[in-house]
């Protein structure tokens, strides 16, 4: 099948959790083209309506996680790399950036399996993800610098929430390749494990996190969300609120039993 026949993001469904794979082999995974962002815009939405989704595990097909910007096109100032500096502009805030701005409003976990280079723009996908999970041989590179640009997608604020400042200016200034191992050590990712082992290692811990009451998981991701731009007084509140809610729900009632019953709680969303 021709690559730009193929579907761009390829989900599949297992009970609770679904892993999405970003489907462009051959390109080694670049997330600036238009289908891409499309399908990764659309899924967000379509997973953020459905109660039966609990937790997505986002990889990519190939050896590659994903390269970032599609490096041709800029080169040959095509698509969104095309026009002039006001159509970039509008290049880059109608089409890349529509991507971290649809996963920070994912209101399920979505869980980065890293199962080869993440490149520019695809360590800040990595980055958008909740948890991260990286093949040994998975590397970051926050390398726009090294191509004379900057990070165009988010980087510099993604990388500040995830790094210490020190770290973060590190990785954005010199773009220099950070090992698996490394970003365990800076606490860039959740764990390392061997390329064999990434994808059922990522999909068990999105099974840790689907197991609990989908309702009590989405208000949490919200909360830690809004804690990054928010002070503990408007937290409080909005804490105050969302647990008001929680003690309502059949799932919380259903949590208190199975506690009590020393049981797997069975949840429904309600």
């Amino acid at each position: 099948m021709d690559q730009k026949n193929k579907p761009a993001v390829l989900v599949e469904t297992r009970n609770h959790v679904e892993i999405w794979t970003l489907n462009r082999e051959n390109e080694r995974n670049p997330i600036s083209s238009p289908e891409i962002i499309s399908a990764i815009v659309d899924n967000v939405q379509r997973v953020n309506a459905d109660s039966a989704v609990r937790a997505v595990v986002l990889t990519g097909a190939g050896p590659a996680f994903s390269a970032g910007g599609n490096i041709k096109d800029m080169q040959n100032r095509q698509g969104m790399f095309g026009g002039s500096p006001y159509e970039l502009r509008d290049g880059y805030r109608n089409g890349i950036q529509r991507i971290p701005l649809a996963l920070y409003d994912c209101e399920i976990p979505v869980i980065a399996a890293v199962n080869g280079p993440a490149v520019g723009a695809g360590t800040d996908l990595s980055l958008m993800c909740d948890m991260r999970i990286a093949s040994s041989r998975a590397w970051f590179a926050e390398s726009f610098v090294s191509l004379g640009i900057i990070p165009g997608d988010g980087g510099a604020w993604l990388l500040t929430k995830s790094l210490s400042p020190a770290r973060a200016a590190e990785m954005a200034l010199i773009g220099d390749r950070v090992t698996a191992a490394k970003a365990l050590e800076w606490g860039l990712v959740n764990a390392v494990v061997e390329p064999e082992d990434l994808l059922s290692a990522a999909i068990e811990l999105a099974e840790r996190v689907a197991k609990n009451p989908p309702h009590s998981v989405r208000m949490a991701k919200k909360l830690l969300r809004e804690s990054q731009q928010q002070g503990l007084s408007s937290i409080l509140e909005l804490s105050a609120a969302m647990q008001a809610l929680s003690h309502h729900t059949l799932d919380h009632k259903e949590a208190l039993e199975a506690f009590v019953e020393k049981r797997p709680g069975r949840y429904l969303g309600k």
